[in-house]
């Protein structure tokens, strides 16, 4: 099980509707949950987001920083962590 603490949840509170067209948790208790159920995972840099990918089978090859920080699954947590949440 994740452990998800208030940054990551405030994040994915606030800018969940980058991903999804309609807010899925109002709380954080509902944040916790729905981000445990979808497997979020939390990394600190770049460099792990893309790794993360990689595994993932997604293809971000010749993408750049900028890009990848832009993928609508990729949440700046603000603190130098993102959380990616496959929709």
């Amino acid at each position: 099980m994740h452990e998800f603490d208030d940054a990551v949840l405030k994040c994915f509170l606030k800018k969940q509707l980058q991903l999804f067209p309609e807010p899925v948790a109002e709380t954080m208790e509902e944040a916790e949950a729905f981000l445990e159920d979808c497997m979020a995972v939390v990394v600190d840099s770049v460099e792990e987001i893309m790794e993360y990918f990689e595994e993932e089978g997604i293809d971000m090859d010749g993408a750049g920083d900028e890009e990848i920080l832009e993928a609508e699954e990729v949440f700046d947590i603000g603190d130098g962590r993102y959380l990616i949440v496959e929709g």
